[in-house]
Order: C-alpha cells, then sequence, then structure tokens
C-alpha cells in the first residue's frame, strides 16, 4: 500500500464535500492543520504518497496568520524531499502575490485591468496617474475581497492616502489598478483539474461586492437556491448568483496555457468583459478553489469527484 495521501489545509468547513469523496472510496487520508504544523528540515522520508496544498492566504483573516508564508516553506520541504504535491510552492508564490499574478499574465500576452504596484501609500496618487478612473486600491494577499477599496477621483484617493486610510495589508503591497465596469453585471471563473477546463461559470456579484467566492453563490442566475455544502455553516446568503458557463475556445486556451505557466494543478481563474470597450481581461489567479455550490445543479458535473479522480491517479502513479 502507497504511503498516505496528506491533505495540508487550513479552513475547518471549506473541504468537507472533498474529505467526504476520499472517505467514500477508502483511501488512506491523513489532514494536516496548517496552522497547527511543524517539520523538521533534517527528515528524509515524509510519510506521504502524496500532499494536495489547500491552504489558504486568506488564513489571516479567519486570525490564522502563522499558516501563509509557513506555507511556501513546508512545501519546499516536500518538494526537496521528492514528495508529489498538488498545487506546490510554485503556484502558492502566485497565491500570495497579485502582482506576481499580473507579471505573469504580462508574459503571456493576456489582457488584465491596467495597474502599478506601490509599498507605501505616497505613491498611490502617482500610480494612478494615466489610469482610468475609477480605481481599486487592491491589498497583494487578499483574500474573499479583503484589502479592496474603490476610489471615483484623485481627490478621494489623495485625502485617504494623507489620512492614513490605506491598507496594503501584510506585506505592505498592494496594486493601483482600474476597476472595470462589468458587461452583463457578470464575471467569470473557470476551474481547471489536472491543468485543464474542467467547467467554467458566470458569477453575477452584487453591486459593490468583491467577494466572488463561487462556493457562496445561494442562488442560480434563474433564482433557484443552491446547496452550499462547501461553505463555512454559519456563512450568510450574499445574494450573489451563478451559473454554467461555455467560454470560448480561446478562453480556454487562455486559462490552461496560465495553469500550466503557473504551475496551477487544481484552481481557478476569473475574468471579465470591460463594457467600456469589449475586451476580456483576466484578473485573478485561484489555487484555492472551493468549487461552485451544488455543482452538479449549476455546471452538471460532481467538482469534488473529478478532483479526487485527479488526486487517486497521481497517487496511485506515485507522481
Amino acid at each position: 500500500m502507497p504511503a498516505p495521501i496528506a491533505i495540508f489545509y487550513e479552513h475547518p468547513d471549506w473541504f468537507r464535500p472533498l474529505f467526504a469523496e476520499l472517505e467514500r472510496r477508502h483511501l488512506p487520508v491523513v489532514r494536516l492543520a496548517a496552522d497547527q504544523s511543524r517539520f523538521d528540515p533534517a527528515e528524509r522520508e515524509p510519510p506521504y504518497g502524496l500532499v494536495f496544498n489547500r491552504a489558504s492566504p486568506s488564513a489571516y483573516l479567519r486570525g490564522r496568520g502563522q499558516t501563509t508564508h509557513y506555507t511556501l516553506a513546508i512545501l519546499r520541504h516536500w518538494e526537496r524531499r521528492k514528495i508529489p504535491v498538488v498545487n506546490g510552492s510554485a503556484v502558492y508564490r502566485y497565491e500570495v502575490s497579485k502582482a506576481d499574478q499580473l507579471g505573469l499574465l504580462d508574459d503571456l500576452g493576456l489582457g488584465y485591468p491596467r495597474a502599478r504596484v506601490i509599498n507605501h501609500p505616497s505613491q498611490a496618487l502617482l500610480a494612478a496617474e494615466g489610469l482610468r478612473w475609477p480605481i481599486l486600491v487592491k491589498a497583494n494577499v487578499g483574500g474573499s475581497g479583503a484589502g479592496i477599496r474603490r476610489f471615483d477621483g484623485p481627490a478621494e484617493l489623495a485625502e485617504a492616502a494623507d489620512r492614513g486610510e490605506l491598507d496594503l495589508g501584510v506585506d505592505q503591497t498592494a496594486l493601483v489598478q482600474e476597476l472595470c465596469p462589468l458587461r452583463g453585471g457578470r464575471i467569470v471563473r473557470v476551474e481547471v483539474v489536472g491543468r485543464k477546463f474542467l467547467y467554467a461559470i458566470e458569477v453575477f456579484p452584487p453591486p459593490s461586492s468583491f467577494n466572488l467566492c463561487p462556493a457562496d453563490a445561494c442562488q442560480t442566475a434563474d433564482g433557484r437556491d443552491l446547496v452550499r455544502s462547501a461553505c463555512a455553516l454559519d456563512a450568510p446568503k450574499t445574494g450573489m448568483r451563478v451559473q454554467g458557463y461555455t467560454p470560448p475556445p480561446e478562453v480556454i486556451r487562455a486559462v490552461e496555457s496560465i495553469a500550466e505557466a503557473a504551475a496551477l494543478d487544481v484552481g481557478g481563474v476569473e475574468y471579465l468583459v470591460d463594457d467600456r470597450d469589449g475586451e476580456i481581461y483576466y484578473y485573478d489567479i485561484n489555487a484555492l478553489s472551493n468549487f461552485v455550490a451544488d455543482a452538479p445543479n449549476v455546471v452538471g458535473l460532481d467538482a469534488f469527484a473529478r478532483c479526487v479522480d485527479y488526486l487517486q491517479a497521481r497517487w496511485e502513479a506515485g507522481a
């Protein structure tokens, strides 16, 4: 029997469907809590056949900020010891840096909302020069819309900077980025498993909301309630609506190229269509995908089952 599959995770509720599917198949699983962890750099043979990284950079929002940078260290440890890691250190680098995400998109020649990167509030107004208003100041390490603030003009941004009201986040780095008006009031989230297209959804967020977590969606676009089994048990209904969607082939190719370049094994890429120019802009690479709530009803497949198919195949192959 190969060594067990280790799930390195932080949130106690998000992965209940994942654990349920692993247990249904009677696969040997070890649960590793990312917020109460340790490792020995001299350890030569970690006792795992495969590690699935489910740690979230947004853990600091839930009082578990100790996991954010520790995760990178332990992933690199496992990789040095030749343990196969799903969503390893390469893609986690992008998880903890929206600035790096934009750099990758730029390298790939893909469109993204224009942005500048700053590390002090005094630079925000200068960084906004030449951008289309409104703009966002967006923390480099975010999560669920945290650390994002909208400004409608230079005077408003200057005043916030002067008053010390700009939150640059846990690493004191932020984007100053154009806020693109959403054509049709929606963004699209494309999910990949094994770096290949799995499904896509249109997400219709409430006005002024930046929390686009698909597991938090509470209704389909036609108003049917969703079973949100992957959410926190006490998560409030958000008013966000979703529906299944098939992107154009060129978008699927672009997303798969992002996944390959970022080493994104399992996760999502989000894009929007700017209502001003009709252009597609990619803006988020998310290695911590909770999948859409009630996926069989929304997209016609069980996303967690597909994910476990992938994990099981890699575990059995030892790769």
